[in-house]
């Protein structure tokens, strides 16, 4: 019985922390775009190597 007094309250410590983590999630719009996020990775970084390779195509040979 004894153990009931201590795990109640830390239960709903618990519960309110989570649905706090729940609501900051929500309101930093963390949940706004769940289908192209992992998309947006790979296609970030093709888009930036494409840069690399024009600019490095584009730059003047220098020989020595």
């Amino acid at each position: 019985m004894q153990s009931i007094y201590f795990l109640i309250p830390i239960s709903l410590v618990m519960f309110v922390c989570a649905i706090f983590a729940i609501y900051y999630a929500i309101k930093s719009r963390q949940f706004d775009d769940l289908d192209n996020e992992s998309q947006r990775v790979i296609l970030d970084d093709r888009q930036f190597r494409r840069k690399q390779l024009k600019s490095a195509s584009t730059a003047p040979n220098i020989q020595k």
